[in-house]
């Protein structure tokens, strides 16, 4: 993250003795990105972090096979068909991914087992629903709307408070906020639509005693269940700029133009090979001759996977979409507004538009996974014909 954060007790300087009050040393872990080149933060831990009783393979959680989207097609996926599956990491139905992002949705009312994504960042979009998120950085309570950003190889669990719903996006590398938007120096620019004051993350230590604890571990190489002689939640403090944080969407500040603005003025984080992007409520284009709806576009480089997840959607009028639902536009597509729909805003008069969406582009093509295929309606693709 663009800033520094310190959280419990830590010594002045770094990789100095910090004793315990019996007199032991604190055990000290760097996490640190990009071969210790990047970001990084320092956990202070009361047992040794590398201390592990047992390794077994793991199954997969759910299908991860994924196929092509051939023939060619739009595609809608209707999340509100899936069923109520385990927790929020073994709960994942996989909808759609390539070699950077996998993209799933979850309904579940369970806690957890611990967990560790060792293969890259997650972001995890509440859509229903409260939880409590858990880590070795402390804990976070999210709500409806957060995005929960975790790094790579945090140990975390989920508990939720009652049903929650979320979109999982898994990336095969880093989530950040995109360049553009931050100094020479990681500082949020005037210009971006949100700031430091808009971030959650942990604020104390969470303590938590136990001996011969599993966690389940995803690598490259697949998934790991190591058991660790004490529990993983044992940091007395950590400093630095890497950890888990949490940002609402009603805390993006959308950019209004006099005529439609293209989906990058959306943009909310970055990833390997994709760009996630916030819709929001706002004021429509304001020129006195403006067409206040998206215009057929072709996006020649990226797949368009909009999940709907709250408003009105006048440019999807008799599509079938609702909330809950989402769109896959593949590259190879040219796709815009239903038929009428851009007459009929125009006629409305309308100047406020009341959608809100999350999107995530691909710059590689999507293939589908079996979740998607579970929840598709076949009559999509054709309702720009009717």
């Amino acid at each position: 993250m663009p800033y520094y954060r310190v959280v419990g007790e830590v010594p002045r300087k770094r990789h100095v003795q910090f004793r315990r009050p019996d007199g032991g040393l604190y055990a000290e872990e760097l996490m640190g990105e990009e071969g210790f080149s990047s970001d990084s933060s320092l956990l202070y831990h009361r047992y040794l972090p590398t201390a592990i009783v047992k390794a077994e393979a793991a199954e997969p959680l759910t299908s991860e096979a994924l196929s092509p989207n051939l023939p060619l097609s739009p595609r809608h996926f209707r999340t509100q068909d899936l069923p109520t599956a385990g927790d929020l990491v073994s709960g994942r139905m996989l909808l759609a991914g390539n070699g950077d992002v996998r993209l799933s949705y979850a309904t579940t009312d369970r806690p957890s087992e611990l967990y560790r994504n060792s293969k890259g960042d997650e972001c995890v979009y509440i859509q229903r629903g409260a939880a409590r998120f858990e880590s070795t950085y402390g804990a976070m309570d999210v709500r409806e709307g957060d995005y929960v950003v975790i790094p790579t190889g945090t140990i975390h669990r989920w508990v939720p408070s009652g049903t929650v719903n979320a979109l999982v996006i898994e990336a095969a590398g880093h989530i950040r906020p995109p360049r553009r938007y931050l100094s020479q120096y990681g500082q949020f620019l005037e210009h971006a639509p949100y700031c430091e004051r808009d971030l959650r993350a942990p604020s104390e230590p969470l303590i938590v005693e136990g001996e011969e604890v599993p966690v389940l571990v995803r690598t490259r190489g697949g998934l790991t269940r190591l058991v660790y002689r004490h529990h993983p939640f044992d940091v007395v403090g950590w400093d630095g700029c890497l950890y888990p944080f949490a940002f609402n969407i009603e805390d993006f500040e959308p950019v209004v133009k006099k005529t439609h603005a293209p989906p990058p003025v959306h943009q909310t984080f970055e990833g390997p090979g994709f760009v996630v992007c916030s819709f929001m409520p706002r004021p429509l284009d304001f020129h006195p001759e403006a067409v206040p709806i998206p215009y057929n576009h072709h996006n020649v480089d990226s797949d368009e996977f909009m999940f709907y997840v709250g408003g009105d959607y006048s440019a999807r009028k008799g599509s079938g979409i609702d909330v809950g639902s989402i769109s896959l536009h593949p590259a190879g597509f040219t796709h815009g507004p239903q038929p009428g729909a851009v007459e009929a805003v125009i006629e409305a008069k309308a100047t406020h538009t009341s959608e809100m969406a999350v999107m995530v582009d691909t710059f590689r093509p999507l293939d589908l996974g079996q979740g998607a295929l579970q929840c598709e309606d076949p009559g999509y693709a054709w309702t720009w014909s009717r």
